[in-house]
């Protein structure tokens, strides 16, 4: 199944971007950290052709500790400098500014050997909705300049922001592709509550993430559900998930569409731990 999605603002968003990224020397491009690779854009590769790149992984708070350290030595590999993010922390914001200065040095030297008076660094921060870009840019600023908020597509427009002295940040839209040709993508970056709900069944979602669960974290769902470690039947599990919090309709059946509610919530939140749905 091909899952389709691509507003008429996505498109003017990646216009956007192809125009404005001779005005910049570098990309910061932020990706969710509880699924690395799916949630980079591959619309963004073509566009942004041999710009330099940074990636920061997000909402590492969130993630598996383990598998976030394989995806930075993945990305080092793949000489695309990287770092980890939980906004909370100063000294990952410093993490952050530290690596685009150094990204950006390079520019700057080049414009002084041709007598050209420095200037800040410039760069674009770029990634996919609702990856938590406007937070990480209000941190940066050390002020509330960009909206935030939970809604995928918050950020609407262009916006240029100073960091301190060290550099000038360009914030795009949140853009996604035309579609997702992996289901599988599309079902990670769901249940992570990067695309809207309503493109999936809700239902699927769940069943995909306890599926995977079961493979990586049994031991978080036998704590959190009670879910024995030879249950297989996802009807069951989900009877059993309901019985257990209560998430039932009149005449005492399983509601299954509030399960679904509940285990989102539960792995958006954190209270199923640190997970993270891929794997290299």
């Amino acid at each position: 199944m091909t899952i389709q999605w691509f507003p008429g603002h996505m498109a003017k968003a990646k216009r956007e971007v192809e125009e404005k990224l001779k005005l910049v020397d570098f990309v910061i491009e932020l990706v969710d950290a509880r699924a690395p690779l799916s949630s980079q854009n591959p619309m963004l590769r073509q566009v942004l052709q041999n710009k330099s790149k940074m990636i920061v992984m997000m909402k590492k708070d969130l993630a598996d500790t383990k598998i976030t350290e394989q995806f930075l030595s993945y990305f080092q590999e793949q000489d695309i400098p990287a770092v980890a993010v939980d906004v909370n922390e100063k000294e990952d914001i410093k993490n952050v500014i530290q690596l685009a200065k150094q990204l950006g040095q390079e520019k700057i030297k080049k414009l002084e050997k041709k007598g050209i008076k420095p200037r800040p660094a410039r760069a674009m921060i770029v990634g996919i909705p609702n990856v938590g870009k406007s937070t990480l840019i209000n941190r940066l600023a050390n002020k509330k300049v960009a909206k935030t908020g939970d809604r995928p597509g918050i950020t609407k427009h262009q916006l240029w922001i100073k960091v301190k002295k060290d550099f000038e940040l360009l914030d795009t839209p949140g853009i996604l592709w035309p579609k997702f040709e992996d289901q599988t993508v599309g079902y990670r970056l769901a249940a992570i509550g990067t695309i809207k709900d309503q493109l999936l069944s809700l239902q699927d979602i769940v069943a995909f993430v306890i599926t995977f669960m079961q493979e990586h974290y049994l031991n978080r769902l036998m704590e959190r559900y009670q879910i024995e470690q030879d249950m297989d039947d996802m009807w069951d599990i989900f009877v059993k998930i309901g019985k257990l919090r209560g998430a039932l309709e009149s005449g005492g059946n399983v509601n299954f569409d509030k399960v679904s509610d509940l285990v989102l919530r539960d792995l958006r939140t954190g209270r199923l731990g640190k997970i993270t749905l891929e794997r290299l």
